[in-house]
């Protein structure tokens, strides 16, 4: 028989036990109420962002800007009554189209300047990041049947005239899916109506004289773009090639893409004028802001009419700026400074001046934006990815492609007993 103690302490330990059941069941419930609460936080936030993106998306074809006029830059102007407008029109779709191929250049260069200190990228190499403005605004303001030559800061032209990402990429890694087999690198890149990428300081200037000259020979209406920088301002072959096209009425374009600095030497250390625009003295000049892509359109525009009315050749001078070293092997801030770098990068990016000129006037949103730069940096990447998996060239195609249209024919090696075949 249990003692009256032993039935105290059997009703304490029971009383004990639905205690901590009940506390148990509490804490279980307030457990679920809380998970119940993140989910449906979760679910709400997912769907506040798809509606965000539906509205952003739904934004993109109605409510946006489709066109809006800018001021931009006053030219100077040389042997010029009157110059391009103070003005330029921009339409929704040019401006998407330029943004993505700025970011393009931009994010091109970015990762051949990783693949060149991973030494995946060996030998020359000269970047343009800084610059995207000139090769865009140029592109905008002649058509794709015209003629381009400049010279070895090349990649960005080889993109606006028609290059792929994925072919330039290869190209400087020298595979054979690149832009010239493989055998041609950073400097020499080509496609249709482009004739590079030209090593020579200067050589090409001459060169594109010669495209200009067989344009008015063959009365085709086209012009050629002929390229060159600050540092090969003073070449002596440039000034004959001035004279000649002056004589001729040649409708060529002569554009100095002054980015202040010849290799690691200022402008002002190199040359007793600075005035570029100036230096084809009988010839008329315009000097632009070469970081305003609108700025470098519009130009291009008033040059290429004044090339095509019969008036012959005309000089610009670009204003820009290169974010680089000269090349790879220059680290680019010996000779100016940190500061200087980062305050042309704040005041004049020439990116983010079209961003904000297009966010400002609703012609495209921040998203929509974001959505472009996701999608470059995927198509740089695939690009990467294809540029160090690709093989290279056989040795076989070595002396391929010398002639365009020709019957194969043996080539000697470098020994005589090794004979290479060349096929067109």
């Amino acid at each position: 028989m249990p003692s009256r103690f032993n039935l105290i302490e059997e009703d304490r330990q029971q009383k004990g036990g639905e205690k901590r059941s009940e506390t148990a069941g509490r804490w279980q419930h307030d457990s679920m109420q809380k998970m119940l609460t993140i989910i449906s936080n979760v679910l709400r936030g997912s769907a506040s962002r798809h509606a965000a993106s539906m509205v952003a998306s739904s934004r993109s074809y109605a409510d946006f800007t489709p066109e809006a006029t800018f001021d931009i830059k006053k030219v100077d102007l040389h042997r010029l009554e009157e110059g391009p407008p103070l003005t330029a029109t921009l339409t929704r779709e040019e401006g998407l189209k330029y943004y993505r191929t700025m970011q393009t250049i931009r994010r091109m260069e970015l990762k051949a300047d990783q693949l060149y200190k991973q030494k995946i990228i060996r030998g020359f190499c000269h970047l343009y990041d800084g610059q995207e403005a000139c090769a865009v605004g140029i592109e905008g303001g002649i058509t794709l049947s015209d003629h381009l030559i400049t010279a070895y800061r090349a990649h960005g032209y080889t993109l606006t005239r028609g290059g792929t990402v994925r072919e330039i990429m290869a190209e400087l890694t020298g595979r054979r899916g690149g832009i010239a087999k493989g055998k041609g690198g950073s400097m020499h890149m080509y496609t249709k109506n482009f004739y590079g990428g030209n090593g020579i300081v200067g050589a090409q200037v001459p060169l594109g004289a010669g495209v200009a000259l067989a344009c008015k020979y063959l009365g085709n209406d086209q012009l050629c773009v002929s390229l060159y920088g600050d540092g090969a301002a003073n070449q002596g072959q440039i000034f004959e090639t001035y004279n000649m096209s002056s004589l001729w009425k040649l409708p060529i374009i002569f554009i100095c893409e002054n980015n202040q600095y010849g290799m690691g030497t200022s402008v002002e250390r190199s040359s007793a004028s600075t005035e570029y625009y100036k230096r084809g003295d009988y010839i008329p000049g315009l000097r632009v802001d070469g970081m305003d892509v609108l700025c470098v359109r519009e130009a291009t525009k008033f040059a290429a009419d004044h090339c095509r009315s019969g008036k012959g050749p005309i000089l610009m001078e670009l204003q820009t700026y290169r974010y680089h070293g000269h090349s790879m092997s220059d680290p680019g801030v010996s000779y100016r400074t940190r500061e200087e770098i980062q305050e042309v990068r704040s005041k004049s990016d020439p990116i983010s001046m079209l961003k904000d000129r297009m966010l400002s006037n609703n012609m495209a949103s921040i998203e929509e934006l974001k959505e472009i730069d996701i999608a470059v940096r995927k198509e740089i990447e695939d690009a990467a990815q294809f540029a160090t998996t690709d093989p290279e060239p056989p040795l076989d195609d070595l002396c391929s492609h010398i002639f365009a249209n020709d019957q194969p024919f043996e080539v000697r090696g470098a020994t005589p007993w090794t004979k290479l075949t060349s096929t067109s």
